[in-house]
């Protein structure tokens, strides 16, 4: 109606014609002066931005192979450099974040291996900040997408400030820092039409997967249960690259770091994360927030993994190559210390905004190692807070100010907050007694790790780093049941967006090289065959001079047919605090039974809220009145972890004619969860789809006697999961 009346208007009123015709000029205009300024890089060469025609843009220049990049190599800087300014002022990755306060405390002194006094002094908290994020999405995408999660922890330590900017994956999706740029341009919103929001499933994406190989481990991970986790508190993190401790006496051994969670490791499922983006999109944000503020802290134990430096060719893979992880049956992890996160931010902005993490923020004891991943990302961390924080003064913010008085030269600039006194700013000086002078090493001071360097000028990758398959078959052979399910569904459900049948066929490719039968069933949910020359299919569409090395690829297999620490299917299953008790209740429910079951439920630390048809309160059988925490209308399944249903018959009544009550059961018994009931409930039960799938289930528990119903209740949260719910696949929720 509204377009017939523009029309009618047009050729009916000359005025108002002649208004159409000079918007459609005013228009063409616009498109005419915005063309000298739009670039079209088809069948063009690759330049840097003075116009100079770039040879190889996938390898930064290192001294050897293997060798430290060079500050020398003005592409990766250039590329870097323009890519860290990008946006402002969010961050470019990890822009969706949570922050909390906390302590770190070691257990036992680890001066053998590190001279680090945070990781030797057992009677000193260490204060921390730790931020977790997403990586893709912007600061307004929801919690619950499947990405990887940032977790990085800010040591205030004694020494200055100690950043472990890591993952909750161990590994990741390339080899080289020169390469992030376009991992990152690939998984962000395609340019054109800035979709998909927080998403990997698109074409971009997975165009740049199935063009490069090393990133096979990564994606085991990606599409694994890892990628969406029930709570920010329920996670492993990982320091990702290997690092070096230095002791006292000079002695180097290389370090992974690992975050272990005392809650265990949990996951939700992947339509339950969708439902849960639609429901409460900050539901991690939310989770956070409401442990520490009820004092239920959350807790890790530092783990570490250590090699001596003389080991570090002993492995079947590379320690420096940052897409491979050591599985913990060749080193153990060793647990060093505690964590503990005890206090919410005073400000979002000024603490979990502005706080400046940067891997090259060390302390004496602690070095780097020659990982190109790790090298590159010591430049981009500075550059990223110049224009992200305003200039050179971001350390003076005081989320990002060291617990240590700061001396040294460094003066004004933007946003210069710090007044030094005196009459030199350089050094050395002998007006003002060469201070701020510099420490010897005795004195503290740091020290770079004296590695020996010989090599010549290359951009290339070891040979060590073309092994692109052995991990992501072992990640993949070490999954449970379930979870290897659950990496079907993701690859064949992301796989699905993508509209290019070429890039689907490149990928099954590279599934095949991890595993067959994990090929077959993705190449079935698309509805294409695996492709019979594999190696040419992954050289299929991939220019000739892209990077031999990148596509380079070497079979081996690992002497470890599984790692059970890369499932979480054993992970602990002793505890249900902060777990969140749905009880489904109406006007005349059993108040005895109500009340014992959320006694013992609380007394194990869960948390209960009472679901019920409106707000307000409740009228129990015995006349009690009963606070309802939310309605049917505004709560849903996908924020609890297990349901109960009590007696009392008109309650009974009116939740078995309820059908957004009966949803709610359904939905939980499709995702997995324990399910309890009166025996007085049980019409409720049998108005679900489930009903006839209870008796072998032993997550659905029913009983009159609430004492014993309860027990074993709080047994079956304490599993998490009943995953073989999954495999009938007939519950419509």
């Amino acid at each position: 109606m509204a377009q017939k009346e523009i029309t009618k208007k047009g050729k009916d009123t000359t005025g108002d014609t002649k208004n159409l015709n000079k918007g459609v000029q005013h228009s063409n205009a616009k498109t005419e002066n915005l063309a000298p300024h739009t670039a079209d890089s088809t069948g063009e060469f690759m330049t840097t931005n003075t116009g100079l025609k770039i040879n190889d843009d996938q390898n930064s220049l290192k001294a050897g192979d293997r060798g430290a990049t060079l500050l020398e190599d003005f592409i990766l800087r250039e590329k870097i450099t323009h890519f860290d300014h990008e946006r402002i002022p969010e961050r470019v990755v990890h822009a969706r974040g949570s922050g909390a306060h906390g302590v770190f405390k070691v257990y036992e002194s680890l001066a053998t291996v590190t001279k680090a006094l945070f990781l030797n002094d057992t009677a000193t908290e260490t204060p921390v900040f730790v931020r977790f994020s997403t990586v893709a999405g912007s600061k307004g995408s929801t919690d619950l997408a499947r990405d990887v999660r940032g977790f990085a922890v800010r040591f205030y330590t004694q020494e200055g400030n100690f950043d472990l900017v890591g993952n909750n994956m161990p590994v990741f999706f390339i080899q080289d820092a020169i390469k992030f740029p376009d991992l990152i341009h690939a998984v962000k919103p395609e340019p054109d039409n800035e979709i998909p929001q927080a998403a990997s499933a698109h074409d971009t994406f997975w165009d740049f997967i199935s063009l490069t190989p090393e990133s096979s481990h990564m994606i085991m991970w990606a599409m694994s249960d890892r990628a969406i986790p029930r709570s920010l508190r329920m996670m492993e993190g990982f320091g990702v690259h290997t690092f070096r401790f230095v002791n006292a006496q000079g002695v180097a051994s290389f370090v992974k770091f690992h975050w272990k969670p005392l809650l265990g490791i949990h996951s939700v499922a992947w339509s339950e994360a969708q439902a849960i983006s639609g429901k409460d999109p900050d539901f991690h944000r939310r989770d956070l927030w409401d442990a520490i503020d009820s004092g239920a802290f959350p807790e890790w134990e530092l783990g570490v993994q250590i090699v001596p430096e003389e080991d570090e060719f002993k492995f079947e893979f590379d320690l420096l190559d940052p897409t491979k992880l050591i599985p913990e049956e060749l080193v153990p992890v060793q647990r060093v210390g505690k964590m503990t996160l005890n206090r919410n931010p005073d400000n979002f902005f000024a603490e979990t905004e502005q706080v400046a993490f940067h891997l090259g923020h060390v302390v004496p004891g602690i070095d780097f190692t020659n990982d190109p991943l790790l090298q590159g990302r010591l430049f981009s961390y500075t550059d990223t807070q110049l224009t992200r924080l305003g200039g050179p003064n971001f350390q003076e913010i005081p989320i990002n100010r060291p617990v240590v008085q700061v001396h040294n030269n460094q003066r004004d600039g933007h946003m210069r907050q710090t007044i030094n006194k005196g009459k030199t700013s350089y050094g050395p000086n002998s007006i003002g007694a060469n201070d701020p002078r510099q420490a010897t090493a005795a004195e503290g001071g740091f020290v770079t790790y004296p590695e020996r360097i010989s090599a010549g000028k290359v951009r290339a990758r070891s040979k060590s780093f073309f092994d692109h398959f052995s991990q992501a078959r072992l990640f993949f052979n070490s999954q449970s049941d379930p979870e290897k399910n659950h990496i079907t569904d993701a690859l064949s459900f992301e796989l699905g967006k993508v509209k290019a049948v070429d890039i689907r066929e490149r990928m099954l490719a590279l599934l095949a090289q991890i595993d067959k039968g994990l090929a077959a069933e993705v190449a079935y949910a698309l509805g294409l065959h695996i492709p019979e020359n594999i190696g040419e299919q992954l050289n299929q569409n991939i220019p000739a001079d892209a990077d031999p090395a990148g596509y380079a690829s070497i079979q081996v297999e690992s002497s470890l047919l599984k790692s059970p620490a890369l499932s979480m299917a054993d992970t602990i299953k002793d505890s249900i605090k902060t777990r969140k008790v749905a009880i489904l209740a109406a006007d005349g429910v059993d108040d005895k039974s109500l009340n014992i079951l959320k006694a013992a439920v609380e007394a194990e630390g869960g948390v209960v809220e009472v679901i019920a048809p409106r707000l307000g309160f409740l009228t129990s059988v015995n006349d009690e009145e009963i606070n309802v925490d939310e309605s049917l209308l505004g709560a849903a399944s996908v924020l609890f972890d297990a349901v109960y249903v009590p007696g009392g018959t008109n309650s009974v009544a009116t939740l078995e004619a309820d059908a957004d009550a009966v949803h709610f059961l359904n939905e939980a018994f499709k995702h997995c969860k324990p399910i309890a009931a009166d025996s007085d409930a049980m019409q409720v039960l049998e108005a679900t789809y489930f009903s006839k799938k209870i008796e072998n289930d032993e997550g659905v528990i029913v009983g009159s006697d609430t004492d014993a119903l309860a027990k074993a209740f709080i047994n079956a949260i304490k599993q998490h999961r009943f995953w073989e719910r999954e495999k009938p696949r007939k519950i419509p929720a």
